[in-house]
């Protein structure tokens, strides 16, 4: 039986954690970062008698999840060299709750805030451009110009909501996000995705769930780091809280529900920035035996290969992200 962390053993994942980034980035963190949890390693068969996974006690009371539940790791190339070089992080926010209308005008704030509490002495800057309705389509097409104009370090997108809303043909979809994403790797610049909303009304409809595992195929194929919103907002309204109703029932993320997305968005990034980089991978292989089909191999192994496809509410947490294209 899995038994909960006790207040210090947060503590002092905590801790190890901090310890770990100023290690590989070379800073020196006067605060904890987030805290490690078992979601970091990839999850056993559950048995007959499964045990229950802890949830991720870095986070907020009300928006704890397990760790299978959050996120994928992959590597985020271009947040860690500007982490290196001291230098500010500018972070790019588009997709439904980026428009900055009512609540959601409070979410770019809210990340910005999660972002800089785990990573303490470095300033980040997030720029939100998202638009009400906004497909996939659509939103790629104007990412070229907002790239060319912002120069951001990491876009996050929350993407598939408003698609699937407009019963937009799935293989279209895919084919745009995909685009997207090899377009914004191709120009050096880290991208990590959010998936669609969960509510209740939707939960056994097909079209829609399809919708969340070619969210969960895009970003396993292109290696980005993927926040798994609807499996976590799922669990979320299953618990005994007064607005766990407001997360289940309805698309719109309130006061509670935008919290939790920048608190998980900004756990996904802070572990991902703890995945080994490609160039240490390649020291420890033989050179002279190395060939293009090996080489290739390595590209196409990403951290959500475990995820199953009959429900997107049940993901996998591997500790180790791919080696992604280079740009």
């Amino acid at each position: 039986m899995a038994f909960p962390q006790t207040a210090a053993d947060a503590q002092g994942s905590r801790h190890r954690l901090a310890r770990r980034l100023a290690v590989l980035l070379g800073l020196s963190l006067v605060s904890p970062a987030l805290g490690e949890t078992s979601g970091a390693a990839p999850m056993p068969a559950a048995p007959a008698t499964a045990t229950v996974e802890a949830l991720d006690l870095s986070l907020s009371p009300e928006c704890r999840v397990p760790g299978s539940k959050l996120y994928t790791l992959a590597r985020l190339k271009a947040v860690k060299a500007a982490l290196k070089e001291k230098r500010v992080i500018h972070v790019l926010s588009i997709g439904s709750s980026s428009a900055g209308l009512g609540a959601s005008a409070s979410y770019p704030v809210k990340l910005e805030n999660a972002l800089e509490q785990a990573l303490p002495d470095v300033q980040i800057e997030v720029e939100a451009r998202g638009l009400p309705g906004e497909v996939a389509s659509g939103a790629g097409e104007r990412l070229r110009s907002m790239v060319a104009e912002m120069e951001p370090d990491l876009v996050v997108w929350q993407v598939g909501t408003n698609d699937a809303l407009a019963r937009v043909d799935i293989e279209a979809f895919g084919e745009a996000l995909n685009e997207s994403v090899q377009w914004v790797k191709s120009h050096g610049i880290d991208i990590v995705l959010i998936d669609p909303v969960f509510t209740e009304s939707l939960a056994d409809d097909a079209y829609y769930t399809q919708m969340v595992r070619t969210v969960q195929d895009v970003a396993r194929r292109e290696a980005v780091p993927l926040v798994h919103r609807y499996a976590a907002m799922r669990f979320l309204s299953t618990q005994r809280t007064t607005e766990a109703h407001m997360l289940g029932r309805h698309f719109r993320l309130n006061d509670l529900g935008l919290r939790c997305m920048a608190e998980h968005a900004t756990r996904a990034i802070t572990l991902s920035l703890l995945q080994p980089d490609a160039s240490k991978d390649a020291g420890k292989t033989d050179s002279g035996k190395t060939d293009s089909g090996k080489s290739d191999a390595a590209k196409t192994d990403h951290a959500t290969s475990d995820i199953p496809k009959t429900d997107p509410a049940q993901t996998g947490t591997p500790n180790a992200g791919p080696t992604p294209k280079q740009p």
